[in-house]
């Protein structure tokens, strides 16, 4: 076995994201022979946090990690979840008094092992712990235990996230973008081995002002006030990327981003 091919889907935004999972996953899985499933789960409950059903299900679906972010934190029930699930991950760079955890390893057979960090921007989001300096904590003990090492960074901002690409280039297989749900076309492996992507986009509902209903959202914007959040339904699409990685080095052999159902870009 000399590469091995990793999915990690973007977003999954309320139950319309849930429902692509359903439709699209068991078909890609076939289809390139997926090694192992990585997803961002943290705005599955309607756009915020995820509940215990749905992370079972995931898992139930072939899900063997779930990632988040800030929005993990907005429904109570989340820290015990975060307590006792190891493939429930919040980002690692929270202060650490904070429930649950942000890396974890798990097994991938004759592959070995992989390990999956979470790390959370700061740029334009809340001032905790600098990811930087997290990163390179985390992934020196993930190394002695694995050469295969998948980074989701949640982030707004796209400088923060191209800065990240290349500060662990070479230490990791993979750094790919979540949070601002519009996939990037910036998809490269660094000249150090490690596969980038700024942003994996949502998966969910497209019809929509990132997964939210426009109306409402237009309204959020135009009259500067608040208004209900409520999650848009129709449209739906799975964003994801595969990510193919030599299983003695952890280096990575190709990336490439993927939309299902695929957009026609060139329709009139």
């Amino acid at each position: 076995m000399s590469a091995i091919n990793i999915l990690f889907i973007g977003d999954i935004v309320g139950n319309a994201g849930l429902n692509a999972v359903r439709l699209f996953l068991p078909s890609l899985r076939e289809k390139h022979d997926i090694a192992c499933v990585i997803a961002n789960g943290e705005n599955a409950m309607e756009g915020k946090s995820i509940s215990e059903q749905q992370f079972r299900e995931l898992q139930e679906l072939g899900v063997q990690v779930v990632t988040s972010g800030n929005h993990i934190w907005e429904k109570w029930h989340i820290q015990k979840l975060l307590n006792t699930e190891q493939t429930l991950l919040r980002p690692a760079n929270y202060p650490r008094d904070n429930a649950g955890r942000g890396f974890t390893v798990i097994p991938l057979g004759a592959a070995g092992s992989i390990g999956v960090v979470n790390l959370q921007g700061r740029t334009f989001m809340n001032t905790i712990d600098c990811p930087f300096r997290t990163a390179e904590w985390v992934v020196e003990r993930l190394r002695e235990q694995t050469p295969i090492i998948f980074v989701d960074f949640h982030a707004e901002a796209t400088a923060e996230k191209v800065a990240m690409g290349w500060f662990l280039d070479g230490r990791v297989s993979a750094v790919v973008g979540t949070h601002t749900h519009i996939q990037t076309a910036d998809a490269k492996v660094l000249p150090g081995g490690t596969a980038y992507l700024t942003d994996v986009g949502m998966t969910g509902p497209y019809d929509s002002v990132v997964g939210m209903r426009k109306d409402i959202a237009l309204r959020r914007f135009i009259k500067q006030t608040p208004h209900k959040f409520e999650m848009a339904t129709d449209d739906v699409h799975l964003s994801a990327v595969l990510v193919s990685v030599e299983v003695t080095t952890g280096k990575a052999v190709s990336i490439q981003p993927m939309t299902l159902p695929e957009f026609n870009r060139h329709a009139e």
